[in-house]
This record gives C-alpha cells, structure tokens and sequence, in this order.
C-alpha cells in the first residue's frame, strides 16, 4: 500500500509530529507493506530545510512542493500543478492531508487526476479558529472547508476531542489524537528545581501564541522567572526584565534540557489543534497552565495536571498552590500517567494505521 501525507505548515509541533510519523511508518517491518512519501513545503522560519532529511527516517520518501500558508491565488496554482504532478508519479492508494492549506490544495489535486481514493484530512487546528484573521475571513474559511468536505469527500481525522466534536459537524470523522514519542523525550527528564520559580513556554513567537498576554502575566509576578524557548516576529513585544527569549535552537536535545530546567510549563495561546509542546512538558513532568481553550483543554486535566484559566486573575491562586515543590511532583506524575494514557505516538500511530487498511 502507498500512503502520501501532504503538509504545507511543517514548522512548531507539527514538525515534531511528522518527524515522529517518519521514524514510525519507516521503521522496516512496516515498511514492508506501506510505503510512505511525505510531501512537504519547508518555508517555515523555525526550522532548518536542510536538516529534514537527516532528522527524517530514510523508510519514508520525501518530497518538497512550495506552498505558503495565506491565500496567494497565483502561487496556489502553482502549488496544485505541482501535487497533481508529484501524486500522479507515485499513484497512491491512500492520501492524507494535514493543515488547513494542504486540504485546501491537496484536494483539488486529487479531484484532478483520482476517482477512488482513500482521503483523509487533519486541520491540526481549524484555520477558522484563528484569532489574528478579521470575522467575515473566518466565515470564509468555515465555508470553504464545509465546502469541500461536501464537494470532495473523504475523512477528517481529528488530532483532539475538541477538533473531533466540531469536524463531525462538517462530515465524516475520526478521532486520532496526537502522540509524540515518549520514552525519547522522558531520556531528557532530570529532576530539577529552580531558587526562583521559574515558568516556561515555547514555540514560534507570533500573534496565536499571545507574547503581549506573557508581558502582562511577567509584570504582573515579578518575583518569578520567564522564560520563551524559541523566537518570532513578535519578541519585541517582551519587554518584562523577568523574561529571557532563548532564540531557535536547533539542536533537540538542547531544547528539552531547556524544558526540562522549568517548574511549570504555561501555553497562553488563542487558538491550537493539540499542542506538542503541551504533550513535551507533561511527559517531562512537568505541571501546565494553560489557557481554557480547544487543544489546551484536551491535554491539561484541571486541578490534576495542571490548571486552565480564563482570566489572569486566576493565576494568583494557581501559582500559589504550584510554589509548593511537593505539589508540583504530583501534577508531574499525573501529567505523565495522562500522557502515557491518551498520546502515546505508537499507540495513536498504530490506530492511524488500522484506519489506512480498512
């Protein structure tokens, strides 16, 4: 069987995510019988375009086809030529497409050159939830993918329980949440406490991660350290002396050293699908606060592994009761005993597969 999985937003945890997809579907005894081609655009700030082919299991084919995340009607032409181009060489049996852009393009694609094919689709975070796009754009890309679930067909495979309950609104779904690759991220795990409390985000700094909100919450408890792993467009905007931005680090096992080294680990964003950097910090046991949203809300286990919010008046209390070392060992072992329970990469990979030979 071929299976090709086509990823316009290969950046953040979604990087991740395939990196980890590569190392399962290319390990030999699956191979064996599914042959595996990711295509991918590498145009993302946030990684390295020349190291995707050593990080990446050589089981897996890649292929890279430029496309951009906004609507760009003269480049997306370009970007649909070049799948139909690339998928007509490799014929496959099966085609998934992940984020919202691939969808969009990795459908007409299909529609141009295949009758009966097994399609599947995964938002990673509906473009429509996006809070940096004015409300009559959000109505249009709530219509577009309505739209092309009912012109096109196929399944979307929901990587969270919010994102399933809203895709079985749109048409035929599934529910595969996101898993990452536990036991390589826990090899980083060392207990550590910091003399000053000391709380941790990363990823992209841009407007869906809410770099302003962590300046007000840094003004708002001084006393305690915060630290951005990652960089962005928007780290200017962290102007609090208590936050240090460690810039990109490639390497990965520096970057969850750096996670490893914080007490809680806090994601503030406006919008997500299901964040792997959520999943990264509980298995490195580590307590989240998180803001109360679709993907935060599917990994964090309020007042057990951590704590969901509204307002920022709330984090008074929540910080207070996380000061406490002992307390932050037992959200610990919750968050990892949650994690080993619902995202587990092996485990939710193998449903992917079961789902591909159905």
């Amino acid at each position: 069987m071929k299976v090709v999985h086509v990823i316009e937003a290969l950046g953040g945890g979604v990087y991740t995510y395939f990196r980890d997809l590569s190392t399962y579907f290319g390990d030999k005894e699956i191979a064996k019988d599914l042959q595996t081609t990711i295509i991918y655009s590498g145009n993302r700030k946030e990684i390295d375009p020349h190291k995707i082919k050593s990080e990446f299991s050589n089981g897996v084919n890649l292929v890279q086809v430029n496309m951009v995340r906004e609507l760009s009607p003269l480049q997306d032409l370009k970007s649909v030529y070049k799948l139909i181009q690339e998928l007509k060489k490799i014929n496959p049996d099966v085609v998934h497409l992940h984020s919202s852009k691939a969808g969009v393009l990795g459908r007409i694609a299909c529609a141009f050159l295949f009758k009966k094919k097994k399609l599947y689709y995964t938002p990673h975070g509906y473009s429509f939830l996006r809070e940096d796009i004015s409300k009559n754009v959000r109505k249009l890309y709530w219509m577009i993918e309505k739209s092309f679930q009912a012109l096109f067909g196929g399944t979307t495979i929901a990587c969270g329980d919010t994102e399933f309950e809203i895709a079985k609104q749109i048409g035929k779904s599934r529910l595969v949440r996101n898993g990452i690759n536990m036991s390589a991220v826990h090899q980083q795990f060392d207990p550590h406490e910091n003399e000053k409390l000391t709380i941790g985000l990363m990823g992209r700094i841009t407007y869906q991660k809410n770099p302003l909100f962590l300046n007000q919450i840094a003004q708002r408890f001084p006393d305690f350290n915060f630290i951005w792993i990652g960089d962005g467009d928007l780290k200017s905007s962290l102007t609090s002396p208590n936050i240090k931005i460690t810039g990109w680090i490639l390497n990965r096992k520096k970057v969850l050293k750096e996670l490893n080294n914080i007490d809680i680990y806090m994601q503030i964003s406006l919008w997500e699908g299901l964040p792997i950097a959520v999943l990264e910090a509980m298995t490195l046991q580590k307590p989240v606060i998180a803001t109360n949203i679709i993907g935060n809300k599917d990994a964090v286990l309020h007042n057990k592994t951590g704590f969901l919010f509204d307002d920022i008046s709330e984090l008074n209390e929540y910080f207070e009761i996380l000061k406490d070392p002992t307390v932050r060992v037992v959200f610990g072992e919750n968050a990892y005993v949650r994690c080993s329970d619902l995202f587990d990469k092996d485990k939710n990979f193998k449903e992917l597969l079961t789902i591909y030979n159905e």
